[in-house]
C-alpha cells in the first residue's frame, strides 16, 4: 500500500513510535527512525528492520528539542531517500507537577520537544509534498490533546496545541493531497507508563496488577490498554488513500475514556 513511500517517525526506537514505524514499514514505506538509545541496540533495531520488512530504514539522532537538527533531520532524509512523505511527530516527554511547582525548565523541555519540533519538522517536509501532490502529517497527541489533568500542565497545554497546530496545516493544505490527522491515545503500556504503575505500587503499598487495573478503571472504559500496534494501524490507514478526504481530525484511541 505504502510501496515508494518514505516516512519520519520521531521518538520511534521504542513504544509507540517503534509500533507506527513496524506497521509503515510493513505497508511498504522507507523509514527514518529518530530516537534516544544505546548506539548499537539502534543499529540492530534498523538493521532487523530493513532485513526484516524489506524497505530502507535509516536512523536520524536529531535532538527534537533542537530546531536546527530537527530541519536537518528532514534535509537528511530527503538526500538519503530520495523524499518525505509521510511526517510522523511522536516524540515526547512528560514530567507531573502542580503549576505552583513546576519548574520552568521542565515547561520549556516539554513544549520544546511535544509541541515545536512537530512545527518545525512539518514546515520543512511540507513543501516537497504540496509538489508532489501526496503528503501525510500524523502527529501522535494524546486523549490530553481534548481534555486536561491536574499537574500536568505543559503536557496538556502542548498536546492541545499539538491538535490546533494539525488543524492549521490541514485547512491550509486542503484538496491539494495532503492531509494532517492527531491520533489521540489513551493508556499505551509503554515503559512510561509502566514506570508510573511501579510508582503507584510502591506508594499505595499495592501489587503491579493491582496498580494497573486502578489505573486503567479510572480513565479507560475498556479497560485495557491501546497497543503501539494498534495505533500503527491506525497511521497505515490515514497514510493509504481510503484516508485521503480524512484530514483536520483528532482521532481518540482511548477505550472510551473521552466518551465519559
Amino acid at each position: 500500500m505504502l510501496e515508494g513511500k518514505v516516512s519520519i517517525v520521531t521518538g520511534s526506537t521504542s513504544g509507540i513510535g517503534l509500533g507506527i514505524a513496524r506497521r509503515l514499514a510493513a505497508a511498504g514505506s522507507g523509514i527514518v527512525l529518530n530516537g534516544f538509545g544505546e548506539r548499537s541496540q539502534i543499529e540492530a533495531l534498523r538493521a532487523d528492520l530493513e532485513r526484516e520488512l524489506n524497505v530502507p530504514v535509516s536512523y536520524s539522532g536529531a535532538d527534537m528539542s533542537q530546531p536546527g537538527e530537527v530541519v536537518n533531520m528532514v534535509a537528511e532524509a530527503t538526500h538519503e531517500h530520495g523524499r518525505v512523505d509521510i511526517v510522523v511527530n511522536n516524540a515526547g516527554i512528560q514530567h507531573t507537577a502542580p503549576v505552583v511547582e513546576f519548574p520552568p525548565q521542565r515547561w520549556d523541555a516539554i513544549i520544546a520537544i511535544n509541541l515545536t519540533a512537530a512545527f518545525h519538522s512539518i514546515r520543512a517536509a511540507l513543501p516537497q509534498m504540496l509538489e508532489r501532490g501526496y503528503g501525510r502529517v500524523i502527529n501522535v497527541a494524546s486523549v490530553h490533546g481534548l481534555i486536561g489533568s491536574a499537574h500536568k500542565a505543559a503536557y496538556v497545554a502542548a498536546k492541545h496545541g499539538i491538535v490546533g497546530l494539525t488543524k492549521v496545516v490541514a485547512l491550509e493544505t486542503a484538496g491539494s493531497g495532503v492531509t494532517a490527522n492527531a491520533i489521540c491515545p489513551g493508556w499505551v503500556l509503554t515503559p512510561l507508563v509502566e514506570k508510573q504503575i511501579a510508582d503507584r505500587a510502591k506508594a499505595e503499598g499495592i501489587s503491579i496488577d493491582q496498580a494497573q487495573d486502578e489505573l486503567l478503571s479510572e480513565k479507560q472504559p475498556s479497560r485495557q490498554f491501546v497497543t503501539p500496534e494498534q495505533l500503527g494501524d491506525l497511521a497505515v490507514f490515514l497514510a493509504s488513500p481510503g484516508g485521503s478526504q480524512l484530514t483536520g481530525q483528532a482521532i481518540a484511541v482511548d477505550g472510551g475514556w473521552v466518551a465519559r
